[in-house]
């Protein structure tokens, strides 16, 4: 298959310059006899060169920030630079001192860069540090296959590297791997973060099923790999590797929710046409992070469908990583937040709130939990309800326990 969607790819490259300059053509026709048609196909044009190009990762362009009425300069730095993923640094040139963040991006499908709206809401208050997961597809074979497990020690040796006074907060996939993190740190005796907070995440996904779940726990493993898994062509740095295919997820993300997807497409055409370039805009903006997939190496993917939706080994208290069990339990001086959707089609409400059950060590006065009205999986973390509700509530929490 993934021959296949490169050989289509290849077929489609020489049309589109043609299609974007007939579009450019056609919209310039506003005042001619044929101007209202011409916008049509003009807006035709725009539409199909969008869902036929290949979208590569963006950067977060996040230049600067207004701190106290200040505009102040934001530079990316790459602190720590490991195989399969990188831990930015998003320094501000100022001599505010704020609580240091580590936000721990999902690896499942997208790049770190769909959270630029999260990084960009936080900014202001705090000392941002993103982990920056790599395309399977661009890491040598040589590097090794990248587990489950090794997920769990990049973010151990992140929060190593900051210390342990930091806050952390953690996004979809990314909460299972970091509760285990931190619970392994806590069996340890090592300081844990000062406060954790863990939005929309699958940590016990029996709880009010979704599509996703259903999909898992109705498959076989056997059935993932047949179907999920393919080998890297050779005209990319990691040849040879196996991986699910960032184009065989985006499948998935659009067959979960396709009469959605259809609409918000056809609603930027009429946009388009129309000339309202605010709200085309608005959608070009989205998808241009949406369409922006990444490979995962199998046996991470593999493992996380056993062990995360398949087994539910760490709801059930008995997942172990390189052989040590994961306790939430032993968690004691961290404060947990939170957070999920309302109308989350991805991870049910309750499966994120389940870690509130799972950290018995955590006293009650210092749990704390948000549900989003109104929000959907992504609004949970970007979007106008993400920076007016949900984000000012986490900056409060996370602040009360930063002295």
């Amino acid at each position: 298959m993934y021959q296949l969607y490169e050989l289509c790819n290849a077929a489609w490259v020489p049309f589109l310059p043609w299609l974007h300059a007939s579009a450019t053509f056609l919209s310039a026709l506003e005042n001619a006899p044929m101007a209202a048609p011409a916008t049509h196909l003009a807006a035709g044009c725009q539409l199909l060169v969008r869902l036929c190009k290949r979208y590569p990762k963006r950067p977060f362009g996040l230049t600067q920030v207004s701190i106290d009425g200040h505009q102040v300069a934001v530079s990316e730095a790459v602190v720590l630079d490991k195989a399969f993923c990188r831990l930015l640094h998003f320094e501000r040139a100022t001599t505010y001192r704020h609580p240091v963040v580590l936000l721990v991006a999902p690896l499942s499908g997208h790049h770190a860069t769909l959270l630029r709206e999260t990084v960009r809401a936080m900014l202001p208050d705090f000392d941002v540090y993103l982990t920056d997961w790599r395309d399977a597809r661009q890491v040598p074979l040589a590097e090794g296959a990248f587990h489950l497990d090794e997920y769990v020690d990049y973010v151990r040796e992140f929060i190593g590297y900051l210390g342990p006074d930091i806050h952390i907060v953690s996004v979809c996939q990314s909460t299972v791997p970091v509760l285990a993190a931190v619970s392994l740190m806590a069996s340890h005796g090592e300081p844990t973060p000062k406060s954790l907070t863990l939005i929309g995440g699958p940590v016990d996904v029996r709880r009010d099923p979704t599509v996703v779940n259903t999909l898992a726990f109705n498959k076989s493993l056997d059935w993932f790999e047949r179907q999920m898994i393919d080998t890297v062509p050779s005209m990319y740095p990691g040849a040879g590797r196996r991986v699910c295919p960032g184009f065989l997820q985006h499948l998935a993300f659009i067959a979960m929710n396709p009469d959605r997807h259809l609409k918000s497409h056809l609603n930027y055409y009429f946009d388009v046409a129309a000339g309202k370039t605010e709200s085309a805009s608005m959608h070009q903006c989205f998808y241009d992070d949406f369409n922006a997939v990444l490979d995962m190496d199998a046996e991470y993917y593999l493992e996380s469908v056993r062990v995360v939706f398949q087994e539910c080994r760490l709801a059930r208290g008995i997942w172990r990583v390189h052989g040590e069990h994961v306790r939430p339990g032993d968690i004691r001086s961290s404060a947990l937040i939170t957070v999920e959707g309302e109308h989350d089609d991805i991870c049910g409400r309750g499966q994120t709130r389940a870690a509130h059950d799972l950290c018995t060590g955590i006293d009650d006065s210092r749990k704390h939990h948000l549900t989003a009205r109104g929000c959907g999986h992504y609004g949970i973390f970007s979007g106008a309800r993400w920076c007016t509700r949900i984000y000012p509530r986490i900056r409060a929490l996370i602040y009360g326990y930063a002295a």
